[in-house]
């Protein structure tokens, strides 16, 4: 039988966040809320299913409007995982939280986004990476 392969190029079109953060992902989603004048609300976690590898379970919240998204995500399972490497973009796994930016917004561009990180009290170091630069950055397509 004849195996076809699809190729597709997907524009990773989004600026991607790395955050340490010992704090739980609702109290670290309420203090963005606050110093970001945000509604970043729980959504449905994201369930990953590897073929005879394991699941990934990924917890989320979502802040849209009609210009922008903000998404956080926890970087690690939050359910038990049989998975060597059980976290939503491996590439990073010293940061507890992945924070996707997607759309046009001025006040979350990286300079300011950066600077104004680093005042949450519950954040302890946050950098940006490039999508596109991660082997792994497949994980954030939704």
């Amino acid at each position: 039988m004849k195996t076809l392969r699809l190729d597709l190029d997907y524009e990773f079109d989004f600026d991607l966040y790395g955050v340490v953060s010992s704090s739980k992902e609702h109290t670290l989603a309420w203090a963005l809320n606050k110093y970001f004048n945000l509604r970043l609300i729980k959504q449905k976690d994201l369930c990953f299913d590897f073929i005879s590898k394991g699941r990934l379970v990924i917890s989320n919240y979502l802040h849209a409007t009609d210009h922008y998204s903000i998404r956080l995500f926890r970087n690690k399972s939050v359910d038990l995982s049989t998975l060597k490497k059980p976290f939503l973009v491996p590439d990073i796994k010293d940061y507890d939280y992945v924070i996707q930016v997607s759309g046009a917004v001025e006040k979350f561009r990286s300079g300011e986004l950066l600077r104004k990180m680093n005042l949450v009290p519950l954040v302890q170091y946050v950098k940006q990476f490039d999508p596109n630069a991660l082997q792994f950055k497949d994980n954030l397509i939704f």
